[in-house]
C-alpha cells in the first residue's frame, strides 16, 4: 500500500461485471456525515473515529460520524432554528421534506456516534451536557431506531440548530458497490460545554487530529481512509479556525462526486472526477496500482 487508500479486493471483479452489463447498480440511499471541528493550539482539529477491523465495510478505516436518513424524519414537524427548510432544500438539491430528513440525519448521527447534540431548548441555545443516564437511554433508543430523532427532539422539547451546520461536499458510492449511499458531508463546530466520546458500536477508537497531520498519516500509509475522507481533510488544511471552516461552507460546490470505472485494453481504470490522486489502474489478476 503506497498510501492509506482503502481498496476492497472484490472491486475489480465487480467493475468488470458492471462494464459487461451483468451487474445492476443499486439505487443509493441518502445519508449524512458530520465533520466536527474545534480550535486547538492555533489551528482547527477534526473529530475522527476508526471503524472496527471486524466491520465488513471499510474495517480499520478512519471516518467521521455518519449514517443513513431515517424516513420517519421526513415530514414530522419539529422545532427548527437557522436557515429555513426551503433554503436547505435549495442548497442540498432536494425537496423540503428530504432536506429536513438529511439535516436530521446529520444531527442524529453526531449525537449517536460522538455524543454531541446540535440542539437546545431555544433557538439560540445548545444543550450543555448529554452524559446523564436519562440522556444515554434516549441516545441508545435513537441509535437502535426504537425512537426517531424527530420524536426524540419533541420529547425533549428541543430545537434543532440547523444554523450550526454547513454543508461541505457530496459524494455518491460507486455504482459497482453493493451498498450505496448518496452522502452529504457537513461541517460543525463543537458546541461550547459539550465533549465528544466514542458512543458508536462501530468504532474502536476516536481522535481529535489536525487535518494536516491526518493527511500526512494517510500519505505514509499509517491511517487508512476512503477517498471522501482524505479529500475533505485536504480541503480543510488551509483554514486557520473552526469559524473560518464554517464561513467557507456556503460557497462550496455540491456537485456530486461519483467514481467512474472503464475498461481500456484489458485494464480497469478507476477514477474520481476532480480527484486525480485516487485514480487506479488494475490489470486482470493484479493488485491496484
Amino acid at each position: 500500500m503506497v498510501n492509506g487508500q482503502w481498496y476492497p479486493p472484490e472491486w475489480p471483479e465487480r467493475i468488470r461485471a458492471l462494464a459487461e452489463g451483468t451487474l445492476t447498480p443499486v439505487v443509493p440511499k441518502r445519508a449524512a456525515t458530520v465533520i466536527l471541528v474545534r480550535d486547538t493550539d492555533g489551528t482547527p482539529a477534526v473529530h475522527m473515529l476508526r471503524r472496527r477491523a471486524s466491520m465488513a465495510f471499510a474495517g480499520g478505516a478512519y471516518a467521521y460520524p455518519g449514517g443513513g436518513v431515517d424516513p420517519r424524519d421526513d415530514e414530522r414537524q419539529i422545532r427548527w432554528a437557522g436557515p429555513t427548510r426551503a433554503w436547505w432544500a435549495d442548497r442540498l438539491g432536494v425537496d423540503e421534506t428530504g432536506a429536513q430528513a438529511i439535516v436530521c440525519a446529520a444531527v442524529r448521527e453526531t449525537y449517536e456516534e460522538a455524543g454531541v447534540l446540535l440542539a437546545g431548548p431555544t433557538a439560540d441555545s445548545v444543550v450543555g451536557d448529554t452524559t446523564g443516564e436519562d440522556w444515554e437511554a434516549d441516545r441508545a433508543a435513537v441509535a437502535a431506531r426504537d425512537l426517531s430523532f424527530a420524536e426524540f427532539l419533541e420529547r425533549r422539547g428541543l430545537v434543532l440548530r440547523s444554523d450550526l451546520l454547513g454543508v461541505w461536499t457530496r459524494w455518491i458510492t460507486p455504482e459497482f458497490e453493493p451498498r450505496r449511499y448518496d452522502t452529504w458531508f457537513f461541517v460543525a463546530a463543537l458546541p461550547e460545554g459539550q465533549r465528544t466520546r466514542n458512543a458508536s458500536t462501530e468504532a474502536d477508537r476516536t481522535v481529535w487530529i489536525r487535518p494536516r497531520d491526518a493527511a500526512e498519516g494517510y500519505d505514509k500509509g499509517e491511517l487508512l481512509m476512503m477517498p471522501p475522507t482524505i479529500a475533505t481533510l485536504r480541503q480543510l488544511v488551509p483554514y486557520a479556525t473552526a469559524g473560518d471552516v464554517l464561513a467557507a461552507a456556503p460557497g462550496r460546490d455540491l456537485e456530486p462526486v461519483l467514481a467512474q470505472a472503464r475498461l481500456e485494453d484489458g485494464e480497469i481504470v478507476l477514477s474520481w472526477p476532480g480527484h486525480d490522486e485516487f485514480t487506479k489502474h488494475i490489470r486482470a489478476g493484479d493488485a491496484p496500482a
